[in-house]
């Protein structure tokens, strides 16, 4: 893994990781300061894993609605206290990358059932709208299995990009009521403000225009997610190269690679290349058609919220390089009052991981957070 490209789901993981591992700070008896421990230490015993049975680790298939899924099932050593689907980042590896392993693993002693699905579209370092689908069918599995304890809760964790799949699934009317919690790490809200960013580096904050010099990763992501939608396979053919190409070092020269292109492919181009934010929502104006619906159904900000049941746990960088921690507060400012946690982490980015300046008390709230939707049903007011 390079550092421009980063595996979106768990760069979380590896800042809480390498932060416990340079501070050399004790991290309590609590929760939350073992659950993070389990994941710092790596192959030695925590003292979580002295103290809980092993989980055991599944691997599934199963239909919904006459289609067929593949997942990695992680059953606690215990009766489960609650469930979640774990969403893999746009990532190769998927469910299979070991940090993830290592995340669900860590969830499953604390006595959740996770269940991760498979899904190509992050294989393939996209994340598109139908892929709510797939996280639907997945929580109606994972809370129909007679072995998921009744009175319990259940929800989505989802990063990055992912989290906006998420949220739209919990909107659907067959799994509103049912989805009890979110968590998001790095998500967004707003599409066009995610875009101005990353071709840009400014992002608003109180309305006035900051900077932070982006990671080109979000800008590749974006071209290899709308790609299939232009309609002269040359033009395909030389964006998915010229992704490629800057994915593995933005300093590549494209120019062999960017003449002679159709009007379509140009209007992708000259968004790219923008560097005036101001400039950005006209330039999205020109995107054909059939992208500019994708960034429509994706977009969280033209959703009605306020049918959202689940609550929200929030997790953001305040120097997240890929998705600025605006889009987080705005998530928050767009539901219910008192709907959601937002923990505003410095020291937590997608890509640069600065653990010596890691928030460790804001992460080990946050966590709690997680670990507090393990009470009965019947308890919440």
């Amino acid at each position: 893994m390079t550092t421009n490209k980063p595996n979106i789901l768990i760069l979380t993981l590896l800042c809480i990781v390498l932060f416990i591992e340079n501070s050399c700070v004790w991290m309590g008896q609590g929760d939350a300061a073992l659950f993070l421990e389990d994941l710092a230490v790596g192959d030695k015993q925590s003292r979580l894993e002295s103290r809980t049975p092993a989980p055991t680790l599944e691997s599934i298939e199963y239909d919904i609605s006459g289609d067929r899924y593949q997942a990695d099932l992680y059953h606690p050593g215990e009766q489960a206290l609650a469930g979640i689907v774990l969403i893999p980042g746009a990532a190769r590896d998927g469910k299979d990358d070991s940090r993830l392993i290592a995340f669900a693993t860590t969830l499953a002693r604390f006595r959740f059932m996770v269940l991760v699905p498979d899904i190509p579209n992050l294989r393939e370092l996209k994340v598109q709208a139908e892929d709510s689908r797939t996280i639907r069918e997945a929580f109606t599995y994972l809370i129909s299995r007679p072995d998921f304890p009744t009175n319990r809760q259940a929800g989505i964790g989802a990063f990055s990009y992912a989290v906006g799949p998420a949220i739209l699934t919990a909107l659907e009317p067959e799994v509103r009521e049912k989805v009890g919690f979110i968590l998001s790490v790095g998500g967004y809200y707003d599409i066009e403000q995610v875009i101005t960013f990353f071709t840009t580096g400014f992002f608003r904050d109180n309305n006035a225009w900051q900077y932070l010099e982006p990671n080109v990763y979000g800008k590749w992501i974006f071209v290899l997610n709308n790609v299939e939608y232009l309609t002269d396979s040359v033009d395909k053919e030389r964006f998915i190269k010229i992704a490629e190409r800057k994915m593995k070092n933005p300093d590549f020269a494209v120019d062999d690679l960017t003449t002679n292109l159709t009007k379509e492919a140009r209007s992708i181009l000259k968004l790219l290349q923008n560097q005036n934010p101001e400039h950005a929502p006209y330039l999205l104006t020109k995107l054909p058609s059939t992208i500019r619906a994708e960034l429509d159904a994706l977009d969280l900000s033209n959703k009605d919220l306020a049918k959202l049941k689940a609550r929200l746990i929030l997790l953001h960088g305040t120097d997240d390089n890929i998705i600025p921690y605006t889009e987080s507060v705005a998530l928050v400012n767009a539901v219910m009052e008192d709907q959601a946690e937002l923990f505003l982490i410095d020291g937590l980015a997608h890509v640069d991981v600065r653990p010596k300046k890691l928030d460790r008390w804001a992460m080990l709230r946050a966590i709690d957070a997680l670990l507090n939707v393990r009470e009965l049903k019947s308890e919440k007011s």
